[in-house]
């Protein structure tokens, strides 16, 4: 399993890069695996608001329906169509292709306080 040390991560299993005041956001290696086979993703509309810790949106595998919750507070400035057409490619590239949200984040300090990639492994060992 993969846990890329650039980005940042929460222990809903979610995770954010941060680039300046942008952030990119969508689900861990360790989500999708869980989930098994993902069918659907439903994600806000650019110019949306997420909140960290809150609600963005859905994603549907073969085994379960979960809520995605968003690590930043910001505003939604892109989302990934191609996992509308393709929801697999959370599967195949959760840090790459199967990202799901760009957002301009109201703090681009926030993810300092977020898990770094050990710290979310230690949180998966409690599971």
């Amino acid at each position: 399993m993969e846990f890329p040390e650039d980005i940042k991560y929460i222990a809903t299993h979610q995770w954010v890069k941060p680039e300046g005041k942008t952030g990119t956001v969508g689900i861990t290696d360790y989500a999708q695996d869980q989930l098994g086979e993902v069918v659907l993703v439903e994600l806000p509309d650019v110019g949306s608001s997420v909140q960290k810790g809150a609600v963005f949106g859905t994603i549907e595998s073969v085994k379960a329906v979960a809520d995605l919750y968003s690590p930043v507070d910001g505003t939604v400035t892109e989302v990934n169509e191609a996992v509308y057409d393709e929801p697999n490619l959370v599967n195949e590239d959760p840090y790459g292709k199967g990202w799901m949200l760009k957002v301009e984040m109201s703090d681009p300090g926030q993810p300092d306080s977020l898990l770094s990639a050990s710290d979310y492994q230690a949180t998966l060992k409690e599971e």
